[in-house]
């Protein structure tokens, strides 16, 4: 009988080290937002790869950070939560990271499961300096398999997924095999409407903002959603509605074009602007927001 692999893969670094382009590549979806800008991932996405003898759940996490209030505190306890239940680690770092030992390395250490450490972003760098790199964290993480990679280019990206199924335990699938997440299609509805103000709005708006999808009906040939941007002041409430809503109506132009190729449907959507200033530091309703364990 031939043998399935199966397990838990979680992606852990610091902000903006691409590991949510990674996951996107491995998978062939784009389950995970993605934007130039640190902290575009505040939950844990579970991404769900299929072989006919193999099942690989990967887990996108928010980047490692200093909290400064209750969410990013949430959002911390993801990676934290991640620890727990993998299987493979892979720490992702970019090229121009400097090599050094914090507290997650010590924990993953301390753990003694397979760990793949991907060096990403080598497009951005001449082959030396990624010898000199590999060098700096073999000194590091001498149990990990050092992959250098560029997860955008798709460089070495197969070479990962290879080392990965090589390193999972042997196990049944834990999902259905033609199952792609386990996020609602709510989740993607706010997740893509927050991609567009992390593309369009600058300085601490995308940071201020949440995304709570309150209507959501699919009729045979459209999806209606209605959303609610909630913010933190008012005058982050009028940049994000702008100059007679041209600024809103821009932002719902491109989340329904994305949602459209997303959902393979006619989209009508609706996007309203509110302010709830305490969001961010009330526990009450960072869990309503889904930012609870």
């Amino acid at each position: 009988m031939a043998i399935h692999r199966s397990g838990f893969v979680n992606i852990i670094g610091n902000p903006n080290t691409g590991k949510s382009t990674l996951m996107n590549e491995l998978i062939g979806e784009r389950l995970s937002i993605i934007s130039s800008k640190a902290q575009t991932t505040r939950h844990r996405i579970h991404g769900i790869l299929n072989g006919d003898d193999y099942q690989i759940v990967f887990s996108d996490t928010p980047g490692i950070l200093k909290p400064h209030y209750k969410l990013q505190e949430k959002m911390l306890s993801f990676v934290d939560e991640s620890l727990i239940d993998a299987d493979v680690f892979l720490y992702m770092v970019e090229i121009g990271e400097k090599a050094f030992e914090n507290d997650y390395i010590i924990k993953i250490k301390n753990l003694n499961r397979p760990t793949l450490l991907l060096l990403n972003k080598i497009d951005l760098s001449a082959n030396d300096e990624v010898a000199v790199k590999v060098s700096e964290w073999e000194k590091i993480l001498p149990k990990a398999e050092i992959i250098p990679l560029s997860a955008l280019h798709k460089a070495n990206t197969a070479y990962v997924k290879e080392r990965i199924i090589a390193n999972l335990p042997e196990g049944p699938a834990y999902y259905d095999k033609d199952q792609l997440t386990d996020k609602p299609e709510k989740f993607f509805v706010s997740e893509i409407i927050r991609e567009k103000i992390l593309m369009y709005y600058d300085k601490e708006i995308p940071y201020s903002t949440e995304v709570v999808v309150e209507e959501f009906k699919e009729d045979e040939n459209i999806i209606r959603i209605r959303a609610i941007i909630y913010c933190t002041r008012e005058s982050q409430k009028g940049i994000l509605i702008g100059h007679n809503g041209v600024a809103i109506k821009k932002t719902g132009t491109q989340a329904r074009k994305e949602l459209e190729a997303f959902f393979q449907k006619k989209i009508f959507i609706e996007l309203i602007v509110k302010v709830d200033k305490d969001w961010r530091d009330n526990d009450t309703k960072l869990k309503r927001y889904g930012y609870s364990m």
